[in-house]
């Protein structure tokens, strides 16, 4: 009877551990020896990013007020689109051969809660990308403005509300976007967890670690944003790093 009971029981959430604001410093200095000790292969996923990136801003060159939501998009799918990067963390901190292989099919160690977690991501850069949109039509006073005109209009005096409310509803939406993943995936791949348990021990990581968090966030934000900012190439090296740390920032933060 306690056998049974025992199967029964929910599996125990992971405990989770405090770091210091200065953490994050150490994340992407392992990252960094991750992308050196994987031989850069990182970089290949890079690559994928920045010519995602250079994809949607051709593709939309004249629709600009969705490209802008679309790229940023890469701060809430970028939890998920770096698994392989996860994976390779994963496969150097065990001893054995690399592999780009692997690394690219790793999500079938745990398809149902990485899809399902994945699905999340996207539905809300999907909302971000349309509520940004209705944001920039509501301040246009044309049709279809031009881009330059549109800028003209928003970063003046007048329109310094506009301005701070789309970059405040874009912020929140990052924030959720952050809040469910900064440990998520990563423990989805290592420890087989369902999707909700590791938004939950997520969020118990946040809450435990605010200015830590809050330091990982703002630097993610700069090193990210400014990569972008700078036409996407920089994502080639930038993208992996980010990545690879974060699987160090898991291990930091939820006990094994």
């Amino acid at each position: 009877m306690s056998v049974n009971a025992a199967e029964d029981r929910p599996p125990t959430p992971p405990g989770i551990r405090r770091v210091t604001p200065a953490a994050p410093i150490d994340w992407l200095a392992a990252g960094w020896r991750d992308l050196v000790a994987t031989r850069f292969t990182g970089l290949l996923y890079g690559a994928a990013f920045a010519a995602m990136g250079i994809a949607v801003a051709t593709v939309y060159a004249n629709y600009w007020q969705l490209t802008m939501g679309l790229i940023g998009g890469f701060f809430l799918l970028g939890p998920f689109v770096a698994t392989g990067l996860y994976d390779l963390s994963h496969q150097r901190e065990a001893g054995g051969p690399v592999s780009l292989a692997s690394s690219l099919t790793c999500w079938r160690k745990n398809p149902g809660s990485i899809g399902l977690f994945a699905v999340v991501l996207t539905f809300l850069m999907i909302v971000w990308a349309r509520v940004s949109v209705i944001q920039f039509a509501l301040v246009s006073n044309t049709s279809i403005p031009t881009l330059e005109g549109m800028i003209g209009t928003i970063f003046s005096l007048d329109n310094l509300p506009f301005l701070g409310l789309w970059t405040a509803t874009g912020a929140a939406f990052a924030t959720l976007a952050f809040a469910i993943s900064v440990v998520s995936v990563p423990m989805m791949l290592d420890r087989g967890a369902d999707a909700f348990g590791a938004v939950f021990a997520s969020v118990r990581a946040l809450v435990a670690n605010p200015l830590p968090m809050l330091v990982w966030a703002v630097t993610i934000v700069v090193v990210i944003g400014l990569s972008l900012a700078l036409g996407f190439l920089p994502l080639v090296v930038t993208g992996p790093l980010v990545g690879h740390a974060t699987w160090h920032a898991y291990r930091a933060m939820v006990e094994r």
